[in-house]
């Protein structure tokens, strides 16, 4: 009956539910205390009502609980969370998310031994995650995102829950380092960390996340792997799901705030943005072939961008802004033909932005802030381009050597012909006996050739005349 406009609250009826059904009442506007008589069922799906308590419904041990799928989120539910989940222990897939409940996750949560997704994001909820969770070793969703958790990213999650598929802690405040047992989660393919107080570097252990290096994805042998609506399910659980739980996370994607139904079955994303993170990118990131959206933007991140960054060929999101990269930028980042957003602004980058027939599409934002990088792009010209602009007596020389070579023999001609000129003519116009001698030199000299010339005339008249 879901997706109507049905209302008030569910009273607690003493039925008995001896064929375990899936009960589908999301999308309305059920209010007030979740009825215990609803245990029986297999799958539970309340999501988007106004249930404000799940306490009774928890802690009530008058009915035998079979849940498989509880689905409570965007609900009214408010308080702390009940300490009574061992008696739901069967649960698979549980889903408190966007809602009200603040104060601690309670231990006995660590009883859910089967669970395979643990959805408590946009809540209140805070402290350290309690380490019984650890005992949830077969999840393959955990999204504690937009809470209020704090203290280290504990290590159990990368030893103890190594199906993990999808990881969330964004929106928190977890600080201190990334633990290199994270590396130990093969099959992640959603990573997001984001806007924490992480910091220290990023591990170059990330290579060995497989699925992230895989550039396919095998949506059957995923979907086979959490999905349990088979004769297993039915031997569980006494019956066959018609209530499928769709996995939901939401995620910053190209800067905008966006939700994803099934998101293992097609994306594979990191994003580590807005922590405290320093050091250089791992160049094992080249590693990651088949990576879609990488955003480490709004860290202390330094160092070059690693080349091997180009290999990534179905990146569709790049966003390295806001660090203090420097050097060039990679000219393989013109090979990636999917790439949809790239943002290496304000850093430290140099050098002409690479040509490609790709990279000639961004506009000045994605490059902004870099003081010392030129482009079309940024409409400024690179130093090279003003040097080809020179005379070119200048430009055939070719290098800075060459240029220093020809200045210094210009100036010596110059300094030559100044102390030859002067050296001779210097004299006979300052000081008056060179100069009478020289004026006596030329009237002779004239005179001579005058008379050379008349002399020479008459010898050729009488040979004429003979």
């Amino acid at each position: 009956m879901s997706h109507n406009n049905l209302m008030g609250e569910i009273p607690n009826l003493p039925f008995k539910l001896p064929l375990k059904p899936s009960i589908l009442l999301n999308s309305n506007q059920f209010g007030g205390a979740v009825p215990s008589f609803l245990l029986q069922a297999s799958d539970l799906m309340l999501s988007q009502n106004k249930f404000s308590d799940l306490f009774s419904f928890l802690c009530d041990k008058s009915e035998n609980a079979n849940l498989a799928t509880l689905d409570l989120s965007i609900n009214k539910l408010k308080g702390q969370l009940p300490d009574c989940w061992k008696s739901v222990n069967s649960l698979l897939f549980l889903d408190l998310s966007n809602n009200n409940l603040s104060g601690r996750i309670p231990p006995s949560m660590g009883t859910l031994d089967k669970l395979e997704a643990l959805a408590l994001r946009n809540n209140s909820l805070m402290g350290e995650l309690p380490f019984t969770l650890k005992n949830c070793s077969n999840l393959i969703m955990l999204d504690v995102g937009e809470n209020l958790f704090s203290g280290p990213i504990p290590s159990w999650i990368g030893e103890n829950m190594q199906q993990l598929i999808i990881l969330s802690m964004r929106g928190n405040g977890f600080s201190g380092n990334l633990p290199i047992h994270l590396c130990y989660l093969r099959r992640i393919q959603l990573l997001d960390l984001s806007r924490n107080n992480l910091s220290e570097g990023i591990p170059t252990c990330i290579n060995n996340f497989t699925a992230m290096s895989e550039k396919s994805i095998n949506s059957t042998e995923t979907r086979s792997h959490i999905y349990w609506y088979n004769i297993t399910y039915y031997a569980t659980y006494g019956t066959f799901s018609f209530g499928e739980y769709e996995f939901n996370i939401t995620l910053m994607w190209k800067g905008v705030e966006h939700g994803f139904k099934d998101p293992e079955m097609s994306l594979k994303s990191i994003d580590l943005s807005s922590n405290n993170l320093n050091g250089e990118i791992p160049k094992e990131v080249g590693n990651l072939l088949g990576l879609v959206s990488l955003n480490l933007s709004r860290n202390n991140l330094s160092g070059e961008i690693p080349f091997g960054i180009g290999n990534l060929s179905f990146l569709e999101f790049l966003d390295l802004s806001r660090n203090h990269f420097s050097g060039k930028i990679p000219a393989t980042l013109s090979k990636i033909d999917d790439l949809g957003v790239l943002d290496l602004s304000n850093n430290s980058l140099c050098g002409r932005i690479p040509f490609g027939r790709h990279l000639q599409t961004f506009g000045a934002s994605s490059f902004e802030g870099n003081m010392d990088l030129c482009g079309e792009q940024l409409n400024k010209t690179c130093p090279e381009d003003e040097t080809k602009g020179k005379p070119q007596g200048f430009a055939i020389h070719g290098n800075d050597d060459n240029l220093a070579f020809y200045e210094a023999l210009y100036m010596s001609m110059g300094i030559g012909f100044f102390t030859g000129f002067w050296s001779l003519l210097g004299p006979i116009l300052l000081w008056r006996p060179w100069r009478n001698t020289y004026t006596r030199f030329l009237n002779r000299l004239t005179d001579y050739i005058y008379v050379m010339v008349a002399v020479n005339m008459a010898r050729c008249r009488r040979w004429l005349k003979g």
